[in-house]
């Protein structure tokens, strides 16, 4: 039987920490005199109690390493449980939300969706608003730590290509993961601090550069705003549109790049791809606008690579209702919410290296018709692609078509209209924020959906940013027994 107080351990000493950084929205809303600071005071005791107490009760079991099922359990229940206890703010403070609308909005966080079921966010709190922000910056750097140590590990919808690029483990699990996290949330904290700074230079005031720093570095998209980017149109979407592809290269990269090895970073082909489809899609939005739009050309050059960069890298940031811009771009960017950034980053859905796997097999495969004698192996960065990654990639697709189609019949189910359906099962599983129609598109919100819909969605944001397969093998009878 599975040892489940190692997981507990874990888990418990996170919600303990998380209780304890709601002290910085506390301090915030007392410096701009908010009354709400006592919501946080009382959230923060009621959090860090429950924390510490769940770790005391498992600490006599922690260990060093954990087995392939206490990891699979442990990724599900970090971003399971900690959404409850971040969305106490919601429920105590000036949102009044029930336990699904606070669930749902930490849960959007804490995986860095971004879609929301708040308005009136112009005049919420100070506090309040830093913390939805947090949310999804601490989402932001726990995924990363998550892609680099246990999703290689977990083998998991082809992950494992990379487990030698950078880090290996070598089956000590906790201690090395310390050791990555350590490197990577220098990085991630600096490069924070420099989209705070370039907000600044380009007119933002302090208090929303600091949040779309944070919303910006974790590919999150939450706004202080309910015109979301809307109301930073101008200078603010180039530097919004630069960090938002910084957070979405591979963090290792970074760490190899400060270490004085450049090479791996610019030859990764992942990142010439990644780089390669912005740009191209850009372009052809900037044409398209020109022509069918008669829009001047730097200003659909910048609508386009800001929105463009939002959705595929599902941050979910919006500056303007793309739906208006004709039938042709709002199809477009459906699809690019589908395709992702790059692995071991911020970014969420599919991710890009797993098209170029699924490219170079395609292409293995067509060469092989052409020469059925002929032996032709994938290869991925000069090297060849061993038929388990190949088998996990194909799987991964299999499941997230599959779970989308479910997800969408669902939603549905719950009296839905087609297109927020599907798009909202899309922006879900995808982790991109807005969805499409009238209801969830750019210039909406989800408040207005029932609540089964919000819990469909919840839960869908959970397996979407999980990798699909790491949290529908929890519900395999096969997986407890081994």
């Amino acid at each position: 039987m599975t040892d489940l107080r190692p997981v507990g351990y874990v888990v418990g000493t996170l919600v303990a920490l998380l209780g304890l950084t709601m002290v910085i929205p506390l301090l915030v809303d007392l410096a701009y005199g908010n009354a709400e600071w006592g919501v946080f005071l009382e959230a923060g005791v009621v959090t860090t109690v429950a924390g510490v107490s769940m770790a005391l009760a498992c600490a006599n079991g922690k260990s060093e390493g954990l087995s392939i099922q206490q990891m699979f359990l442990l990724t599900t229940l970090i971003w399971l449980i900690l959404p409850i206890f971040g969305g106490i703010p919601f429920m105590l403070g000036a949102t009044e939300a029930g336990f699904t609308d606070a669930f749902f909005e930490a849960m959007s966080g804490m995986t860095t969706t971004g879609s929301t079921v708040f308005s009136g966010l112009d005049d919420l709190p100070e506090g309040l608003l830093l913390w939805r922000s947090m949310l999804q910056w601490f989402g932001g750097i726990g995924i990363i730590v998550v892609a680099m140590v246990f999703l290689p590990e977990l083998k998991v919808g082809g992950m494992q290509v990379f487990r030698s690029e950078a880090f290996d483990t070598d089956g000590k699990v906790l201690p090395r993961a310390a050791e990555i996290a350590s490197r990577i949330s220098v990085i991630y904290v600096w490069l924070t601090v420099a989209c705070f700074i370039a907000y600044l230079v380009v007119g933002m005031s302090g208090f929303d550069a600091i949040n779309h720093a944070l919303t910006t570095l974790s590919t999150g998209g939450f706004s202080t705003r309910d015109a979301s980017f809307g109301a930073f149109q101008g200078p603010a979407e180039y530097v919004s549109s630069f960090f938002m592809i910084l957070a979405s290269l591979p963090f290792v990269r970074y760490v190899q790049l400060i270490a004085g090895s450049a090479r791996p970073f610019w030859r990764d082909t992942q990142i010439h791809a990644y780089l390669a489809v912005i740009f191209g899609l850009t372009l052809c939005f900037a044409i398209y606008r020109l022509i069918v739009n008669e829009d001047h050309f730097e200003h659909s050059f910048r609508e386009g690579i800001f929105n463009v960069t939002s959705i595929i890298s599902g941050t979910g940031y919006a500056s303007v209702d793309y739906q208006l811009w004709g039938a042709f771009p709002a199809v477009a960017f459906f699809f690019i919410g589908l395709i992702g950034g790059c692995a071991g980053s911020t970014a969420c859905s599919v991710k890009i290296f797993r098209y170029q796997l699924l490219f170079a097999s395609m292409r293995a495969q067509i060469r092989k018709i052409h020469s059925p004698n002929g032996v032709f192996t994938p290869r991925y960065q000069g090297r060849p692609v061993s038929e388990d990654v190949l088998s996990s990639v194909m799987a991964f697709f299999s499941f997230f078509i599959v779970t989308l189609g479910i997800t969408s019949v669902l939603l549905a189910a719950t009296g839905l209209d087609l297109v927020t359906a599907i798009s909202g099962a899309a922006t879900a599983l995808a982790c991109v924020g807005p969805g499409l129609g009238d209801i969830i598109g750019p210039s909406g919100n989800f408040a207005s959906l029932n609540d089964p819909a919000k819990w469909v969605l919840a839960l869908a944001m959970l397996v979407g940013r999980l990798e699909v397969m790491s949290v529908f093998a929890l519900f395999t009878i096969r997986f407890w027994r081994s």
